[in-house]
């Protein structure tokens, strides 16, 4: 069940000021120079400790005091604002050729534990406590939980007349992805997108699974009180929905010379030269290695057997070639393995074993949103970091008060 909700937003004149990248895709050091000399950044709502002496950790309890005295401070000076009454949303946001448009609401806490919101991957204890710690001390939500759903055609026309209106808020932000908003507070168009979402059979999460975890928590803590029942999100028809690879990079080869790699590599799949390093298909991944790129192809027709969890290309570079060759049994827990957003290219991995921090990387083909779906309808969890999604939902752009 979705449901309209009043949000606390920007001041349409200082969003491009306000709203920025969720916390977790950056670290202190870059959120803090992201925020330097701007104090209506919410990087100091979302990473508090970038205003506490360097080197704070970022789960001490005086973070997310500073937190709760920063949001405080925007609701104070009318930097952010609430709305009177309840409204949907819309949040559309172009990035290059893509353009995505979501239904901002809020969803059942209730529907995500009984799995009719479902999950794909599973989430930290460290990290669920976290956003639980930040959602009490501000007794708000203020970065939504990215949802999908199979596209309507019925919800999709609503959202195009309202699109067709000028935005009440729009902004281009430092990385060029331009962020419009709309409000819903009509009754008939509340009542057509509550009739039509509740003919779907269930809706899925995207991105943001430690953000539902932690509501649901404070949810079951505060036993439903005020409007603990629901959690933000922004749902995104899937046929919009752009998914970038999660590309590995490791430290070192577990011993192996980069002859000794290649040969045991060529046991398992074809291994050729390659000059781009961006796979072009599933069961294809890119090596970077000795300064030059390898394309690693498997079996097209044994990966097409395999079931929908082991034929991703995150599990074939798991299952095939980082615990037997490298060592890394688990990636969610090994130090000698690290994680790159595709949104920054294979120049990016290039630069990063260039430099000698990493002896090698891997790219790897996107995986399908179809792909996903189907997974978490079986019940099924997908390995870590399979997916990067972009754009990035921007924090402080609809906060849902508690």
């Amino acid at each position: 069940m979705i449901k309209p909700f009043a949000a606390l937003r920007p001041r349409p004149e200082w969003a491009g000021r306000i709203c920025e990248l969720p916390y977790d895709v950056m670290s202190a050091e870059e959120a803090r120079e992201l925020a330097s000399g701007n104090p209506l950044s919410f990087l100091h709502v979302s990473r508090a400790e970038i205003d506490l002496p360097p080197g704070t950790g970022p789960y001490l309890p005086e973070v997310y005091a500073r937190a709760r005295e920063s949001f405080q401070h925007l609701i104070r000076s009318a930097a952010l604002r609430q709305d009177r009454t309840p409204a949907f949303y819309l949040y559309r946001q172009v990035m290059q050729e893509h353009c995505q448009v979501g239904l901002v609401a809020v969803a059942s806490c209730e529907d995500y534990l009984r799995n009719v919101i479902k999950r794909h991957e599973l989430t930290r204890p460290d990290k669920e406590d976290d956003r639980t710690r930040h959602i009490e001390a501000l007794n708000a939500q203020t970065g939504p939980v990215f949802l999908t759903c199979r596209a309507m055609p019925a919800i999709d026309r609503i959202v195009s007349e309202r699109v067709a209106q000028p935005p009440e808020l729009d902004f281009t932000s430092g990385d060029g992805v331009r962020h419009s908003a709309w409000s819903i507070p009509d009754a008939a168009s509340i009542h057509s997108l509550e009739t039509q979402f509740a003919r779907l059979p269930g809706l899925h999460i995207a991105d943001g699974h430690h953000r539902c975890a932690a509501a649901a928590r404070v949810y079951e803590h505060r036993r439903g009180a005020g409007n603990s029942a629901f959690f933000l999100a922004v749902i995104v028809p899937h046929n919009q929905v752009q998914i970038l690879p999660y590309n590995r990079v490791l430290k070192d080869l577990n011993g192996l010379t980069p002859e000794q790699l290649l040969r045991k590599l060529a046991t398992i799949c074809r291994v050729t030269p390659d000059s781009a390093g961006k796979p072009t298909c599933q069961g294809e991944l890119g090596l970077y290695l000795g300064r030059r790129w390898y394309a690693l192809r498997f079996d097209a027709a044994q990966v097409a057997a395999l079931d929908p969890v082991a034929r991703l290309d995150v599990t074939l570079l798991q299952q095939r070639v980082l615990a037997p060759f490298l060592g890394i049994a688990d990636p969610r827990t090994s130090q000698r393995i690290d994680f790159v957003g595709g949104v920054r290219g294979v120049a990016e991995l290039e630069k990063l074993v260039n430099c000698g921090r990493y002896a090698c990387a891997f790219s790897l083909f996107p995986t399908s949103i179809d792909d996903l779906m189907a997974i978490a309808e079986a019940g099924d969890l997908m390995p870590p970091k399979s997916t990067w999604f972009e754009p990035k939902l921007r924090d402080g752009m609809f906060c849902h008060m508690l």
